[in-house]
């Protein structure tokens, strides 16, 4: 069984068999071999995903491809928010097996003709797509940008049609970043964008979005679910509370809660949105 493979690989099963792939973010060997170890413990797949402000991009594929390459689940190697052309076409050539090309901020014409333009050069070399439609904002502004990027499902089908991507990142009411306010999910709205679209849907700023919303959308028909605030606060809640009757601590215990607590709540997310036991 190949253990690299690509987004579109993972996704097509979780789009037939109604549960969620987890994406977390990673940046560093640990994180990467962090992440890699929960799903193997959960025999479950995974996405590794590396937002380009965290690392660079050809070095984090060098450590991700070899790891993923050798693990015991399949796994797939993902551009996370690929804002520029030239970080698409580093990201193919370094070896990932999938890019996100967000363009969800600009007008939709012109969101369809950059997506357009990647997809025809990422799927000649066997690279899957993710693109966004709608914008999901950052959680500091969700009271002013909730609403206005929610994702239109007449365009949504349009947008599907004419880029061809593989998965779409849609916007129903979540936000990146710790959320200013309590999160209200549209699921009228995924419903029916579940209805409409025939490739698996994305959901972006799942943490602090509460579990039961999280099952809700798996349920309603999502497919993938990107993680980082939640993972990065729980590997800092670890720590506080490791500290709390510590005098002194070494650097690689600081590591190991850190790492710890990472791992801990990606597998938390891997039961939540059923994908243990998957492979």
């Amino acid at each position: 069984m190949r253990l690299l493979l690509t987004m579109k690989e993972l996704l097509d099963d979780a789009n037939r068999n109604n549960y969620a792939v987890v994406a977390p973010n990673a940046w560093n060997e640990d994180t990467i071999r962090t992440a890699i170890e929960a799903a193997e413990q959960e025999n479950a797949p995974l996405i590794i995903a590396l937002y380009p402000v965290m690392a660079n991009i050809e070095e984090f594929a060098s450590i991700a491809c070899k790891f993923a390459s050798v693990s015991k689940v399949p796994v797939a190697v993902h551009l996370d928010h690929g804002s520029r052309f030239d970080e698409a076409i580093r990201a193919i050539r370094s070896g990932y097996t999938s890019i996100m090309v967000d363009r969800s901020q600009l007008p939709f014409d012109d969101n369809v003709r950059e997506v357009k333009e990647i997809v025809k050069i990422a799927h000649a070399v066997g690279v899957a797509v993710e693109a966004e439609l709608g914008h999901v904002g950052q959680g500091k502004d969700y009271a002013k940008t909730r609403d206005c990027g929610l994702t239109r499902v007449d365009e949504a089908i349009r947008f599907v049609q004419e880029t061809q991507v593989d998965c779409l990142a849609v916007a129903v009411g979540t936000s990146h970043g710790i959320y200013c306010g309590e999160p209200k999910i549209d699921f009228e709205l995924l419903k029916a964008l579940k209805e409409k679209i025939n490739v698996p849907l994305v959901l972006h700023g799942s943490s602090g979005t509460g579990d039961e919303n999280i099952a809700k959308c798996v349920t309603e028909g999502i497919n993938k679910i990107n993680l980082f605030t939640d993972l990065d606060l729980s590997a800092s809640e670890k720590l506080i509370e490791y500290m709390t009757d510590k005098r002194s601590i070494r650097i690689v215990e600081i590591c190991n809660v850190l790492y710890n607590g990472y791992k801990e709540k990606l597998v938390h997310n891997i039961r939540l949105v059923r994908s243990n036991n998957r492979v």
